[in-house]
């Protein structure tokens, strides 16, 4: 599914700017001579198989500045949009697996993976992962005049009409779809999913009152929080959003063990050399650990995360088994 724009709230609206700033720098960020012998020898390529804007390629770029003036050789962003990442991804897997093309993976790559029956590319099969590295939460809002404060209050409402309450999602099988058919399962409530073709119309419809509810990113959607366009109930996250400091999570404030985040990493054609992996994914979590990165990302509403790589393989096959769980529970097909 495509993320929405990442570009948030007072003093996160930035996203173009920094963008453009990330793009300047990793053209600049120019080639220096590596060691012979030594990985990387020449440029190397990062698909990005997201819209150009989105938070897979403001994480790609980011990651391709950094990695480009540590290793001092050039990182490029190629960006490969297309049947909602399979047209890049699938370029990525036909890739010589030599550590000169690396695939940035995002969590609509799962979605992908559970619902659709047209790809050219097995996931975990075609693919060896390099780190996953950052995350971002949504929060649950609702249109002002939901008479509902809190989740549970959302709940109980939900109970009391079934099939009345309406959900927005940026399209059938995104994770905003997912997300609130995951509420459903776990709240055993009956809310009537609405489908639009993208996240700026589904957000623009909650704010005017067409649609109840809607799980959206954090970064987008803090601007008209903070605005009282909607309300936030809840956040997705196993903790509190720092953009949100007030508002709980989904979890603590009533559906326990609630847990619903958009994450990003690097993946790599399988039977790229160890050696490059276990570099890589050493030199993402040295960056990752520093003061400043957390203190940068968590401006723009993301997590930093730390993962060897087996952890991030783990953490990949979790999000295909949960996932795959509530598609299958929620009967959810892609046409």
């Amino acid at each position: 599914m495509p993320f929405t724009r990442f570009a948030p709230g007072p003093g996160l609206g930035l996203a173009p700017l920094v963008l453009a700033t990330i793009a300047l720098a990793t053209i600049t960020a120019a080639p220096a001579s590596a060691q012979p012998g030594q990985w990387p020898e020449r440029q190397v390529r990062m698909i990005v198989p997201l819209g150009a804007g989105g938070p897979a390629d403001i994480v790609g770029r980011w990651l391709a500045l950094q990695l480009g003036e540590r290793f001092k050789q050039s990182f490029f962003i190629e960006n490969r949009p297309g049947a909602s990442g399979i047209i890049g991804t699938a370029e990525a897997a036909k890739a010589a697996p030599d550590g000169y093309t690396l695939l940035v993976v995002a969590s609509p790559h799962v979605n992908l993976e559970i619902l659709s029956t047209n790809r050219p590319y097995v996931l975990m099969r075609d693919f060896t992962t390099v780190s996953i590295a950052f995350s971002t939460d949504a929060v649950m809002v609702v249109n002002p005049k939901v008479a509902a404060k809190t989740v549970a209050e959302f709940i109980a409402l939900a109970k009391a009409k079934p099939g009345a309450l309406t959900f927005a999602s940026s399209g059938p099988g995104s994770n905003k779809h997912l997300g609130g058919e995951l509420f459903k399962l776990m709240t055993g409530t009956n809310i009537l999913h609405v489908a639009y073709k993208g996240s700026t119309q589904a957000r623009n419809d909650i704010i005017g009152g067409h649609v109840d509810m809607m799980f959206d990113e954090v970064p987008s959607v803090a601007p008209n929080v903070l605005a009282g366009q909607v309300r936030a109930l809840g956040v997705t996250g196993a903790k509190r959003s720092s953009a949100l400091p007030d508002v709980p999570t989904v979890s603590e404030a009533g559906v326990p063990g609630y847990e619903h985040t958009g994450w990003f990493g690097i993946m790599v054609p399988v039977g790229t050399p160890k050696p490059i992996i276990d570099l890589l994914n050493t030199e993402i979590r040295a960056l990752v650990a520093k003061p400043e990165t957390k203190a940068y990302w968590e401006k723009l509403g993301t997590q930093t995360m730390s993962m060897t790589p087996a952890e991030s393989e783990a953490f990949l096959r979790a999000e295909i088994e949960k996932w795959t769980k509530v598609v299958k529970a929620a009967n959810i097909k892609l046409e």
